[in-house]
This record gives C-alpha cells, structure tokens and sequence, in this order.
C-alpha cells in the first residue's frame, strides 16, 4: 500500500497479551476499510511482543513503539504514537478490543475537523472469550451471536450488550442514536484529526496511574478548545475480550482533573511539546 492511500493511522495500546493482540489484529485485517496504518503502542519493551509482530503477516503499514516498563506511562506511549503517525487522522483501540469489520470506515465516515467522534464497547463474558480465541474466530461471528440471544446476553454475564448492536446510518434507529450527547470519551474507541489532539497538547503524561487520564480527561479539554464530540456507538462497534479487570483508587486522578479543570488548562504542560509556550 502507498502511504498517499493512508487516510488514518489506527494506534493499538498494549503491554503483553499476544493471544489478545493476535485476535485484535486478525480482526484489524478484515476491516472494510483497509485504508489506514498501524501503531502497536506498547508500554513496555517485551521480547516476546517484538517477536510476535516480526512473524505477523500484516496486510497494511504498521509500525511498533515501545518503551521501558517504569510503571503505568500509557499516555507517554499513546504521545509518542502520535509524533510517529503518518496520517492527520488518529483512531485508538487497546489491545483486548476485537473489531467489526466495519470499525474502520465508520470512524471515517463520520470524521470531521471540527469533530471528536466517541464509541463504546460490549463486554463479553468469560465462556464467549475463550470459545472466540480458541476458534481464531471471526468477528461476524460476534455479532450473529449477539443478534440472536441479545435478550439474554445480561444473563449470561455480558456488560453493556446494547453497544453490541451494529446500526449503521443507513438504519433510521442508527441515525437518530448518533445524536446522542457524548458524556465521555473511552480510550478503546475514539478518534479525531491530528491537529485536535495537538491543540490540547496530547495526553496529560503527569497522570501516573489508568483510567481518567487517558479518556475522560480529554473530553472537558477538547471541547474547552472548542471541538464537538459526536457518538459513534452502534457504528464503531467493538468487542472487549474478558480478562479480570484491576480497579485502581481514582481520587488522586480526580483530583488532577478538577483543578486542571477549574483553572481551565485544557493545553497540558507534560503532553506532545513540554517545551514550548502555553497560550
């Protein structure tokens, strides 16, 4: 692929999981839209990551990052990602999110300057995870599955199932669901143009610790910087493999976040440029 075809650069945020990340990337190569490029932003320096991707058989650009293992430093990696972008747009996943196969071209259908688009995803359940990544499953075969038993997927231990639902514009429901108010960003499913995440300076590296930081701390700045957020939920649809989630004390984050909020300092000073002038 010529990199004058490139119309996104989609950056991946792992740290070890090479059975997720196969599955994540398998889903990537059977986008509808395979226009893009991909960064495999790591937060550490694994081998056995490096050895992986030197045997994966990419279909597109790709390009991996890493960087020394001092702790949580996501936003640090997720900033280096976008200095080496080739694209002006940027979409982000992380590394346990399988994709439909419309992921893609929904991003970029809806993008614009101004526009900071929003997506979410569904939570599969253990037995679900582990049939998929067993099976080297497709993603279609998520998405029949959902169709089929939506009215039971709570039952059976799936979280947020609604966002499981693929309902593109061409749907009536589909259009009117995209009008939704954006309440927050997540870090698995978002994108916007380059130069909105640079009028921000990037992500805030002095967070230490997930969560706020990474997603919810952008959505106050960009739109103090003046952008929209628009949903993509039901159309950028996404499917978050199970694994035990580690819950951190978010309070020290918080915290951060409203004073930086009440002084109104949507431009980070330790974002992308840490040297220059903040206006």
């Amino acid at each position: 692929m010529q990199q004058a075809s490139i119309r996104a650069s989609l950056i991946i945020s792992v740290y070890d999981n090479i059975r997720f990340l196969k599955a994540v990337l398998d889903s990537v190569c059977k986008q509808s839209c395979m226009a893009f490029e991909i960064i495999i932003s790591e937060d550490a320096e694994h081998t056995q990551v490096k050895d992986f991707l030197a045997t994966y058989p990419f279909l597109m650009p790709w390009q991996h990052l890493t960087q020394p293992d001092n702790g949580w430093q996501k936003n640090r990696a997720l900033n280096r990602a976008i200095r080496a972008a080739k694209s002006d747009y940027l979409i982000l996943i992380d590394g346990d999110c399988i994709l439909h196969p419309d992921f893609v071209r929904q991003h970029l259908s809806h993008a614009a300057s101004n526009r900071i688009l929003a997506g979410k995803r569904i939570k599969l359940n253990q037995r679900i995870s582990t049939d998929y990544l067993s099976k080297n499953g497709h993603p279609l075969m998520l998405h029949k599955y959902i169709l089929r038993h939506f009215f039971r997927l709570k039952k059976e231990g799936f979280r947020f199932h609604e966002e499981g639902l693929f309902l593109p514009d061409s749907s009536l429901i589909g259009t009117l669901l995209r009008k939704r108010r954006v309440r927050e960003l997540k870090g698995c499913n978002m994108s916007f143009p380059k130069e909105a995440i640079l009028a921000i300076n990037g992500f805030d590296e002095s967070y230490q610790q997930p969560a706020i930081g990474e997603d919810v701390d952008l959505t106050w700045r960009f739109r103090a910087a003046g952008y929209t957020l628009q949903s993509v939920r039901n159309a950028a649809v996404q499917y978050h493999l199970y694994h035990k989630e580690h819950w951190h004390d978010q309070s020290e984050n918080k915290a951060k976040m409203l004073s930086n909020q009440k002084a109104n300092r949507f431009f980070c000073e330790m974002g992308i440029n840490q040297h220059i002038a903040i206006p």
